[in-house]
């Protein structure tokens, strides 16, 4: 982790909708116009097609609605859109561990935010009970139930920062009525006031920003070295610990980010698109490009964004795949780090698929562990730790039973997993972090940088 330099310099309804703010490929989008976007129902379903949480809004639907989704989706293999249309009703779906988050209007609602709405649900339960599953769910029912209330107020989304949600949803013991009285008062002042994500009284003995950009590298290589697709999808998670309500200036080394006279620096990056935090001014973005804000308390995602230019591939896999008669195939595979050799690639896993009909493979690796898995049909590599620079091979030789009919082998891709600390595929920097307060302010400011793969990064041979 690197240091930047230190600078000193249902017991409410808010009367606006959610501010949260909202970039897709940096067309501006506000939760105020969630006022036009009424949901009318909200449901959760397991994988069988059982309902495990129901909420209707409005009058204009029954419960027999749910009937309709299990049998339109849930039970039909087929359906491959988020979006299902029956007559004037419109089921939107959002599939995470085998959970369907669904919301059902009537509208002509703007879909962007419907799932906008859904995705920040799961946050909310991830941030509350550690875990968005249908054991999650089934336990914490009771709170779910609250939050969807407290978010949701008649089919109009409301406030949904995790931040202001905890201070009166909460598992703990009830509190005295005096304490209680004072914290609402709290509550609604937040709420309701310009920064509903953060409190004016917060205080630290010590004021520190700690900011992690991590990278997902997506990855699709054929067989003869030709990159038929490379895009990162990445994300900036902050959290501040910071007394009172500090104003924060954050420059990256994005080409929409740096000055005029800066545009032909030659570490500039070009992001596809971006969607901020709701703290984000975006109307100070457009017109200076640097991104400013008063942090909400805690653990936040600032931002996301996408790339798909000049991506720096981490690890270059060279697979070598010969198939001797029908009874033997032989494998030759070299991984090579293709980053500064200060830094190194951890958590190595190589998948190797097999013919279904091996019976047995020997490995040889001079590098890591690396064993057969039958019932996968591959053969795994681990790599422990991989310096920058390093290069490692395998060697392994599959044993074919003989079969009555010979079958073409698709060759399914080689999926490599890894991470990389301190090194970010698309080039991004943190050029500068600025916390503004009142005179005598210190702050700590600490970046880190993470560059993953995680089943999305795949070779072919």
């Amino acid at each position: 982790m690197l240091r930047l330099g230190s600078s000193t310099p249902k017991c409410l309804r808010a009367p606006q909708a959610h501010h949260y703010l909202v970039r897709f490929g940096f067309v501006t989008l506000s939760l105020h116009t969630f006022r036009i976007t009424m949901i009318s129902a909200f449901f959760i379903f397991n994988q069988k097609g059982e309902v495990l949480i129901s909420r209707l809004y409005r009058t204009d639907f029954k419960r027999s609605i749910a009937d309709v989704f299990r049998i339109q989706v849930v039970s039909n293999s087929d359906v491959r859109s988020p979006i299902i249309t029956l007559g004037s009703t419109s089921f939107f779906h959002v599939r995470v561990n085998n959970l369907y988050v669904v919301a059902v209007t009537k509208t002509n609602a703007n879909a962007a935010l419907v799932f906008e709405y859904c995705y920040r649900f799961i946050n909310i339960c991830k941030a509350y009970f550690g875990k968005f599953d249908e054991e999650s769910v089934k336990n914490n029912f009771v709170v779910i139930y609250e939050l969807i209330d407290e978010i949701n107020d008649f089919g109009y989304p409301q406030n949904s920062e995790i931040d202001t949600l905890k201070t009166y949803i909460t598992t703990e013991s009830i509190v005295s009525a005096s304490i209680a009285a004072e914290e609402s008062s709290k509550i609604t002042t937040q709420a309701t006031g310009t920064t509903s994500w953060r409190r004016a009284d917060v205080k630290y003995k010590k004021n520190e920003a700690f900011v992690d950009v991590i990278e997902t590298v997506n990855l699709s290589m054929s067989a003869k070295g030709t990159i038929l697709r490379a895009d990162i999808d990445g994300h900036i998670q902050m959290r501040a610990y910071l007394s009172g309500t500090p104003e924060c200036k954050f420059g990256l080394n994005d080409k929409l980010v740096l000055d005029k006279n800066e545009k032909g620096a030659s570490d500039a990056v070009e992001l596809d698109d971006c969607r901020f935090h709701q703290c984000v001014r975006l109307d100070e973005f457009d017109a200076h490009r640097t991104i400013s804000f008063i942090p909400p308390d805690g653990e936040f995602e600032l931002m996301r964004y996408r790339s798909t230019s000049n991506v720096k591939l981490p690890l270059r896999i060279i697979p070598s795949v010969t198939e001797v008669g029908t009874t033997q195939v032989q494998y030759t595979v070299t991984i090579k780090a293709n980053f500064n050799n200060k830094l190194s690639a951890t958590n190595v896993v190589l998948r190797i698929p097999t013919p279904l009909n091996a019976t047995t493979v020997d490995c040889k690796v001079a590098t890591g562990k690396a064993k057969y898995v039958p019932a996968e049909n591959v053969i795994v590599w681990k790599v422990a730790r991989l310096q920058g620079g390093q290069e490692c091979t395998l060697a392994a030789t599959a044993a074919l039973a003989s079969t009555t009919t010979r079958q073409v082998w698709a060759r399914p891709p080689i999926d490599v997993d890894f991470q990389v600390l301190m090194f970010t595929a698309s080039g991004l920097i943190v050029r500068f972090l600025k916390v503004y307060e009142k005179a005598n302010y210190q702050s700590i400011k600490w970046v880190r940088y993470l560059t993953k793969a995680d089943g999305s990064y795949q070779v072919r041979f």
